[in-house]
This record gives structure tokens, sequence and C-alpha cells, in this order.
């Protein structure tokens, strides 16, 4: 599971979010927040990036294919996202004495990682759900 908690009760944006035992810092942008950390679209966006990056160094290291670096540019372009479209731009880098044709099947395979596939062929259903609040004896 996991788990998103607001730092400073008494003020503040940035939230704590826990992911089994790594944390981070999540926050608004200004004018609305401090900028402690990623906004929630600068993670959703980078999970497209992080999974493309790895997938790509997966299959290379299962097919033998000679990778050294690898970089993944995500440009957002959210200027429609309220009429439902929200396009996502990536660009990447890889080096190594890889043939053309390694390069090629590595930038295809990116096409294939599983949270480019979540994002873009999977229904996602979300369910929110209230809980008791803590202290109260009406478990309201």
């Amino acid at each position: 599971m996991i788990i998103v908690e607001r730092i400073d009760p008494t003020g503040g944006t940035a939230h704590r979010i826990s992911i089994r035992g790594h944390e981070m810092i999540a926050d608004m942008s200004a004018p609305d927040g401090h900028d402690a950390g990623p906004d929630p679209h600068d993670l959703y966006d980078s999970a497209l990036g992080a999974c493309k990056a790895m997938t790509m160094l997966w299959y290379a290291q299962r097919n033998g294919i000679p990778v050294e670096n690898i970089h993944v540019g995500v440009v957002r372009d959210a200027s429609e996202e309220r009429k439902g479209v929200y396009k996502l731009t990536t660009r990447i880098a890889l080096t190594g004495p890889m043939t053309d044709e390694q390069h090629d099947r590595l930038i295809a395979v990116a096409a294939k990682c599983p949270v480019h596939k979540l994002m873009s062929e999977v229904e996602t259903q979300i369910e929110t759900i209230a809980v008791p609040r803590i202290g109260d004896p009406e478990g309201r």
C-alpha cells in the first residue's frame, strides 16, 4: 500500500509519500505550494519515463544488447487536459556500442513498457472510500 500524508498540518502543502520503505515528498508548485517536491502530475509523468528506461534496460540485459546510458525525457502538454486529452512526448537517447538494429529494438520495447500500456490501453477505475475520523466517537 502507498501512504500519502500531510507533513505539517498547521501549514504548507507538502506531503510525504511512503512506498515499501521508500519516502519522497510531493508538493504543489508556486504559487499554490512551496515546491518542496514534484507535484502529482510530475510523479505521473515520471512513472512513464522510469518505466520506459527500466524496460529497455531489462530487455537489453536479457538479450545481450550493450547499452550503456539510457536517458528518457518526458514533455507534458496539458493544454487540453480539461477536454480529456493529456499528451506526453518521450524522447529517448541511448549510448553504447550497439548496432542500429539493437537500438531500434530498444526504442520499440520502450513503447511496450507496462506503464505506457496502463496509461494508453487500460481503463482505470478509482474508488474513493472515507474511513472513520480518528478520535470521532460517532465514527463519522
